[in-house]
């Protein structure tokens, strides 16, 4: 059997198209957005997504951040692994992708500073401690889901990380704002070889940490999970939308800290 490289494969499916059964199609009302005080604070304001990651895009979209900019990270994924835990890895390899966007944009002339960042790593992590990103061969794709196969439970982590600018003089003249949440997937052990090649096959997977889509065809390698569906997709909407929250509210306490009287 012959296996090739992955190259970039389209993200995006064609729009389904419904049967015509004769009458017009009413077209679904279109949900009103989060009605928060740290949302609207960001409305017509630069957003910065540091992830080319469309999923991550669609789940921001679902808490109402729609006009956001997308300008990947750039910077080199080459924190060594063996030495610290995958908690501290995928940590600050998204502090590493936010702070190098950060900086970038901070003096950006033409546009402006941006009024939030926001950076976010998933990993996969075996039984045996091993982190798992994403397959570069068929070859690589398929070992790595059969291992998955063979060793049912595995940790998904994903750190998200968010930057704001303060207008204080507080140094260092930025807020940031982190979280780290955790996922354990189950894979079904009755998953065959011939599913495993099948899936790889469809290349759903090349592009993704662990080598499975949970959110499409992926899901049928997937007995269960403990924890949240969209950690797994790549951006836990709950952690994001608290850590967006908080960074919203930085001035404010850096406000009350800089009018706080000294004590005598």
């Amino acid at each position: 059997m012959s296996y090739s490289k992955y190259e970039a494969v389209p993200s995006e499916l064609p729009p389904y198209t419904a049967p015509n059964t004769g009458a017009p199609a009413k077209p679904p009302r279109p949900l009103l957005p989060l009605d928060l005080p740290a949302l609207n604070r960001l409305k017509g304001k630069r957003v910065i997504l540091a992830s080319a990651s469309p999923g991550r895009r669609r789940l921001l979209a679902q808490i109402g951040l729609t006009d956001i900019e997308i300008i990947p990270s750039t910077v080199p994924e080459d924190i060594p692994k063996g030495s610290i835990t995958p908690f501290e890895y995928v940590l600050q390899t998204a502090t590493k992708k936010a702070t190098h966007v950060y900086s970038r944009e901070i003096n950006n002339e033409t546009r402006g500073e941006p009024a939030l960042v926001i950076a976010a790593d998933t990993i996969m992590v075996s039984h045996m401690g091993e982190i798992l990103e994403k397959p570069r061969s068929e070859r690589e794709h398929i070992a790595m889901l059969t291992l998955l196969r063979n060793w049912p439970t595995h940790k998904v982590y994903t750190a998200v990380v968010t930057m704001a600018p303060l207008e204080s003089a507080i140094s260092p003249g930025y807020a940031m704002e982190t979280s780290v949440e955790e996922t354990v997937v189950t894979f079904d052990k009755m998953v065959t070889d011939e599913l495993i090649l099948a899936y790889v096959k469809t290349r759903e997977g090349a592009d993704k940490a662990g080598g499975y889509g949970i959110q499409g065809m992926g899901a049928i390698l997937v007995e269960k999970i403990d924890g949240t569906q969209d950690n797994v997709m790549g951006l836990p909407l709950r952690v994001m939308l608290r850590c967006i929250e908080k960074i919203m509210t930085h001035d404010e306490l850096a406000d009350e800290f800089e009018n706080t009287p000294a004590e005598e």
